[in-house]
């Protein structure tokens, strides 16, 4: 049923339900949908571990949850006409989040995130999501600015393919500003395009660093539209942010992290701000690590002064109470 707003018409919506959904990237699946270039399409997205947790789940349910598979995708859409060589554009219309997302980081020894040294034992916050504000502990406020984590078509090669890792196609890319109003170009390597989307995020740093963001079930709304006089090897967008939380400068707290290789930088950074937070506003370990993959923004300030490099993680202090 076609649906009109102030500035599109929904053409398709797909559910997601089970016949909507899948686990893998692999060009031999059937499409669910398809659609004309230029068709708006809103999608039902599951958070990234499929209804395993909730808003009354313990860090334990999180160690026990199984992440084989993860990113249920909805999905895939053909797209008529569309060929390898071209570009699939998507416009992103609009993206609801449904109340609530968690964020967490899995048992040290699975080694995922980016300090799974540091934390022996799961970590789980289950967060409540008024309008545009996310509530963590100790009376912080997060800005919301929901995008999809995910987004891909299917790659030329044959088989059934990991969701974990980004890929020239697309994939789980979790780029915080592919936000509503942006457009993100996708290379096609297959008839059809065969596009999928999940994963959604109702805010992230940039980094992801305890691997999750505050993941959340959604809506996703986009057109679909070919581009066949583009030529790109691998995904790019345009994009209006928001480039801090607010969307506007303001005040940070920032750590630095320097060494000869940009991940231990990247680490030695984050620890920091995880120290500060302990220090100064009263987070355990767990809390903090959660937050700054909620809210910390990596940057790489300098990669030109050898031997050593330089990432800086940046806090907005407008999230705590006090401000």
């Amino acid at each position: 049923m076609t649906e009109s707003t102030e500035s599109y018409t929904i053409d398709h919506r797909l559910s997601a339900a089970d016949r909507n959904v899948h686990s893998v990237w692999d060009n031999s699946l059937d499409p669910v949908l398809t659609i004309e270039s230029g068709d708006v399409v809103r999608f039902d997205c599951r958070d990234a571990l499929d209804g395993q947790v909730g808003l009354d789940s313990t860090a334990d349910d999180l160690a026990n949850a199984s992440f084989d598979p993860v990113h249920p995708l909805t999905g895939p859409v053909y797209v008529e006409g569309a060929e390898p060589g071209d570009v699939l554009e998507i416009e992103l219309l609009d993206l609801q989040h449904k109340g609530w997302g968690f964020t967490g980081y899995m048992p040290g020894e699975m080694g995922l995130g980016l300090l799974p040294e540091d934390f022996e034992e799961a970590g789980y916050y289950a967060w409540d999501l008024e309008g545009d504000i996310g509530k963590f502990v100790n009376g912080i406020e997060v800005p919301l600015d929901p995008f999809p984590g995910t987004l891909g078509v299917a790659p030329a090669e044959d088989g059934a393919h990991d969701t974990l890792p980004p890929r020239n196609v697309g994939g789980n890319m979790d780029v915080k500003h592919m936000t509503k109003g942006s457009t993100v170009y996708l290379p096609i390597e297959v008839e059809g395009a065969l596009f999928s989307t999940a994963d959604c995020h109702a805010a992230q740093g940039d980094g992801e660093v305890c691997v999750t963001g505050i993941e959340s079930p959604m809506f996703v709304t986009a057109r679909l539209s070919i581009r066949k006089e583009m030529n790109i090897k691998q995904p790019q967008f345009k994009t209006n942010g928001p480039f801090t939380p607010s969307g506007q400068d303001e005040p940070m707290y920032a750590t630095t992290g320097i060494a000869e290789d940009l991940m231990i930088a990247t680490k030695k950074a984050v620890r920091h701000m995880i120290d500060h937070l302990e220090a100064n506003h009263d987070l355990t370990r767990g809390e903090a690590y959660m937050l700054c993959s909620a809210i910390v923004d990596l940057k790489v300030s300098e990669v030109v002064d050898a031997p050593n490099w330089i990432v800086t993680a940046y806090l907005p202090e407008s999230i705590f109470p006090e401000n």
